[in-house]
């Protein structure tokens, strides 16, 4: 299985609960809560959450729009770089030589960013985008982006190749947010967000994408950002249901070599946008326990 790095985590990491919480939850809990960072030290475009290799925790959009924020383990919070005038970031990747890629969504660009140094570059403009939105990337450096036009809540999905080269996979979409690759690389989720779609599409070992269909369709409340665990269940971030809710989706199952539908449960983690802080959620395993493995560290609540 290749991306064994890959977060459990949506918008904030689960590494937090082994500073916290060292005890079994109740059966009965389907949560447990508190605040990471302190109030007000984002802006209200709080996004992004990502580690880079050495397990360091980057947030955009600290203290006000158009920055990158270095988040520590005692939730303090620092300036790392500001942005090209204009520049506001929303997603944040690593890929594979620990370069920082973001969704620059209001000049049109994925921006690289030199690590550790914070040189910012132009990774990747295209005239055809209309404001980037969130990332993934698999392990040939292969990104790949959502791309909504929120005025009329159609969207765009690309793929970006390690040269910077932008290749279209799909146009006439809904309002494409969340986008997220499966751990052995072999699928793409992608989600609308005022549609509230999640579509699975096949993914080849050239990136190309395939076999488009439906994965879930919700009745209600908007869709965001999305990520799988490394048995392959996707969690989808869903705002407007007033608990800042995330839902289980789906399991891999590799020996069937498909998706079987489960039923929807709340996990995760989410931003505490209100007050523009970090909150985080989780939910304990049958067993009691929650493993998140990063930069191949593990961290697990008992």
């Amino acid at each position: 299985m290749v991306n064994k790095t890959r977060l459990v985590a949506l918008y904030v990491s689960l590494f937090v609960i082994n500073f916290f919480c060292t005890t079994r939850l109740p059966e009965d809990s389907l949560f447990l809560a508190t605040d990471f960072t302190a109030e007000n030290l984002f802006s209200q475009n709080i996004e992004g959450p990502a580690f880079d290799k050495n397990g360091q925790l980057f947030v955009v959009n600290y203290l006000r729009d158009g920055t990158i924020g270095k988040v520590h383990r005692d939730g303090s919070c620092e300036l790392f770089i500001e942005l090209p005038a204009g520049s506001i970031a929303n997603s944040i990747q690593f890929d594979s030589k620990g370069n920082m890629l973001l969704a620059d969504f209001p000049q049109h660009n994925v921006l690289k960013v030199n690590m550790p140094e914070g040189k910012v570059s132009v990774f990747c403009h295209d005239k055809r985008f209309n404001q980037p939105n969130d990332l993934c990337i698999n392990s040939k450096d292969q990104v790949f982006a959502s791309d909504p036009k929120w005025s009329d809540g159609s969207g765009q999905l690309w793929r970006v190749e390690p040269d910077g080269r932008a290749v279209l996979l799909e146009s006439g979409m809904g309002s494409t947010n969340g986008v997220e690759i499966s751990p052995d690389e072999k699928r793409l989720y992608v989600n609308e967000s005022i549609q509230r779609r999640v579509w699975q599409y096949d993914l080849d070992a050239a990136g190309n994408v395939s076999n488009k269909r439906l994965l879930i369709e919700f009745p209600d409340h908007g869709l965001d950002g999305m990520k799988c665990d490394r048995s392959g269940n996707l969690y989808i971030t869903r705002w407007g249901q007033g608990n800042g809710g995330c839902r289980i989706a789906a399991r891999h199952v590799a020996a069937r070599n498909h998706l079987e539908r489960k039923k929807m449960q709340q996990f995760g983690v989410w931003r505490k946008r209100r007050t523009n802080g970090i909150r985080y959620f989780a939910r304990p395993e049958s067993d009691g326990k929650i493993s998140q493995r990063y930069t191949g560290k593990t961290y697990t609540l008992n």
